[in-house]
């Protein structure tokens, strides 16, 4: 599948309905107990990006992204306004937000993630898309600078450093972040007049794995 590097229109997605989905397998037992498992490591995220439409001009817009995807073809970004940050949403991007690991003295690769805890459990996501200019970093709560310690790849979302950590130095990062993304569909009904009536069209858009 081709992916292309570019964000959908962040006035149209402001305003969508959406986020993660899981899988659940449930089997009922005799004894009247169930075992449930899941087969995904990974939550994925659905949106409606319909929702984000205030306008004729928007429509526009937005037929002429969906057909430089050509549908369902070509992947693209997506921006989740209620979770786009390494940080809380009412907080500021911090080189000390998610730890990605320890130093070994040798590896100079790490790759983004953002932990998701809540009580005993918490969740690692895989961040593969990172916005440009957003990327901090940090050996040891020491901050470091781009382009010169460190640089960050924001296609895959490895962060690479010019000099590998020391042995047992904490890793962290702070960042913004886009969710990969396709069309879930190949055609989009559009009527004017149900549009002026207040009726927006079912746009679906599915995270996609990178």
């Amino acid at each position: 599948m081709a992916f292309h590097e570019i964000r959908f229109p962040a006035n149209l997605s402001f305003g969508s309905v959406g986020g993660p989905e899981r899988r659940t397998e449930i089997v009922a037992l005799n004894n009247g107990h169930e075992e449930r498992r899941s087969p995904w490591a990974h939550s994925r995220r659905r949106y409606d990006a319909g929702m984000g439409l205030r306008s004729l001009d928007d429509v526009a817009q937005l037929l002429a992204f969906f057909e430089a995807r050509a549908g369902q073809l070509h992947g693209f970004r997506w921006k989740d306004w209620g979770d786009y940050k390494s940080c809380l949403p009412s907080s500021k991007v911090s080189p000390l937000d998610q730890p990605l690991g320890r130093g070994d003295g040798v590896r100079r690769s790490f790759a983004l993630r953002k932990c998701y805890p809540s009580g005993p459990g918490q969740y690692w996501r895989p961040i593969s898309k990172p916005v440009s200019g957003t990327v901090t970093a940090a050996i040891g709560k020491v901050e470091l600078h781009a382009g010169i310690d460190f640089s960050v790849d924001l296609e895959t979302g490895e962060l690479a450093f010019s000099v590998a950590p020391a042995s047992g130095a904490e890793i962290t990062a702070g960042f913004e972040f886009d969710v990969p993304v396709r069309f879930d569909t190949d055609r989009i009904s559009v009527s004017i007049a149900s549009f002026q009536a207040g009726e927006m069209p079912q746009i679906p858009v599915i995270e996609v794995r990178t």
